[in-house]
């Protein structure tokens, strides 16, 4: 199948592209990536009335470090941080997860924002930056404002993102000196969607000891203090705390995220 018809607008600053978005009566969509977007407009999965393509602005591609993190941009594309050509404050974590990302054709298209707008529940970027304590900073009518990654999704595609609103960039917290990650992935082959992600991090120096189920069926289910799991593996704990979290009482689903999760746990590096 083809789109079905659409305008096409591609903004050259963010003013121009929120003035966009806030067009009244047209169903507007922002194009990044476009890896997710693409094939639901080839299946009229969406049909927007306006497509604005937001890959030519300055202020969604540009990279910021300072002592506290880094700042990506919007557009900053799975690869470029896979292959090192933005700076890493994680040790280690944004590469490696950004490595597993579907296959590289995919990573160098994708972006970091366009995932996160997405919302894909199964998608790598929400889980591991909610267990990092990432924030997005967002852009509308009335300027800007910051929230975190964990408020960012409401649901499974669902964001809080209003409709006039875009997403600026992602700021991702510089990690202590003594800290350790762990993180997993339960797919059926690499680059497939995932069934269960399990993320963990251990940041002594900045008092965080955080567990993230991830790939479920709306938003991850955060654990802010899991060290009691983290000192000791226990598979019943996990399963009883995921089912705190609100994970549902479905078997299957229990044991294949706290299998993911323990995992992460036994990974701590």
């Amino acid at each position: 199948m083809k789109p079905a018809r659409f305008d096409y607008a591609r903004p050259a600053s963010l003013g121009e592209a929120v003035a966009l978005l806030g067009t009244r009566g047209t169903v507007v969509k922002c194009l990044a990536g476009g890896q997710s977007l693409g094939p639901m407009l080839n299946l009229r999965l969406v049909q927007p009335d306006l497509l604005v393509d937001i890959t030519r602005i300055p202020e969604l591609t540009r990279v910021e470090e300072d002592g506290d993190g880094v700042l990506l941009g919007a557009c900053t594309t799975h690869a470029a941080i896979e292959d090192g050509r933005v700076p890493d404050v994680t040790g280690g974590v944004l590469p490696a997860v950004a490595q597993g990302i579907a296959y590289r054709a995919v990573r160098s298209r994708g972006t970091i924002g366009g995932s996160l707008a997405h919302a894909d529940p199964a998608a790598d970027w929400i889980t591991c930056l909610t267990a990092l304590g990432a924030e997005i900073v967002v852009h509308g009518p009335s300027g800007r404002r910051e929230l975190a990654v964990a408020e960012f999704m409401r649901g499974g595609f669902e964001t809080a993102l209003e409709a006039d609103e875009i997403l600026e960039a992602v700021r991702v917290p510089r990690l202590g000196a003594g800290a350790r990650w762990g993180y997993y992935k339960v797919n059926r082959k690499p680059g497939e969607f995932a069934h269960a992600i399990g993320a963990v991090l251990h940041d002594p120096e900045r008092g965080v000891c955080r567990a993230v189920a991830g790939a479920t069926e709306s938003r991850p289910i955060v654990i802010e203090d899991a060290s009691r799991l983290v000192a000791r593996s226990d598979r019943a704990a996990v399963v009883e705390l995921l089912r705190e979290g609100g994970l549902g009482a479905d078997a299957y689903s229990l044991q294949i995220h706290a299998v993911a999760l323990e995992r992460a746990i036994r990974t701590l590096s």
